[in-house]
């Protein structure tokens, strides 16, 4: 095999070149939940310019000593309050403009939570913190509208292949409230009777002691039995 001879020239190019980087990885966090039957996520209200008053993500740059997983739980808690959910990579948004301030890379995340008993909390750095309907999204800063759409889209993926849903119901739910958030980040409806067979006889349910009351007849309550990923075909 023939050798391949580089001058010094070029090797103090190629140094060169990479000392010159100037490069900065951030990361992004869409964080979902169902709330007043509609799929919803955090947003963050931006002060410095040119985003003044413009909505984005929680997110920010990585420490030099933390791992993008680590800085991803980090800013979920500090910019949002939210800790101990479902969180999980979504994708690198790398395009040379997407921040005016330099060249900054996002590994955006994608979260799931439950709604009850959060506290929503944000930094001085911002001016307010809210969640807004999916459908619904004020314009966003950055590149946060493309960061959206990905999610969204990963999220129903992984609802068809995945229990994940686990991490946005409460302890105990009926077998309707678990249909109705397919439905509702699905866009779609659900055959009642086809869904409830599916899923029972998945045997990630347990049933509970526990009952509904309403208006009514009395409905029972289930639990899942294991309240982490695993790889299962629901949809």
């Amino acid at each position: 095999m023939a050798g391949f001879e580089f001058s010094s020239g070029f090797l103090y190019y190629v140094y060169m070149t990479h000392q010159d980087q100037n490069i900065k990885i951030a990361v992004d966090i869409v964080i979902f939940t169902i709330m007043d039957s509609a799929l919803k996520i955090i947003l963050i209200q931006m002060k410095k310019k040119p985003f003044t008053k413009k909505w984005a993500f929680p997110g920010g740059l990585i420490n030099d000593k933390e791992s993008l997983d680590d800085a991803a739980k980090r800013e979920l808690y500090e910019k949002a309050g939210v800790k101990n959910v479902y969180l999980e990579q979504l994708y690198t948004f790398g395009h040379p403009k997407r921040d005016p301030y330099g060249r900054v890379v996002s590994c955006a995340y994608f979260a799931l939570v439950n709604s009850e008993g959060i506290k929503l909390r944000t930094i001085e750095k911002y001016s307010d913190i809210k969640w807004f309907d999916i459908k619904k999204l004020p314009k966003l800063a950055y590149d946060h509208a493309d960061i959206a759409k990905y999610a969204l889209q990963r999220l129903r993926w992984k609802l068809e292949y995945t229990n994940v849903v686990y991490s946005l119901m409460p302890k105990h739910f009926t077998l309707s409230q678990l249909r109705r958030v397919y439905e509702i980040i699905l866009g779609r409806k659900i055959d009642r009777r086809n869904f409830q067979r599916k899923v029972l006889a998945l045997n990630l349910l347990r049933l509970t002691h526990k009952k509904q009351i309403g208006k009514h007849r009395p409905a029972k309550l289930y639990e899942f039995k294991i309240r982490k990923p695993t790889f299962v075909e629901v949809l």
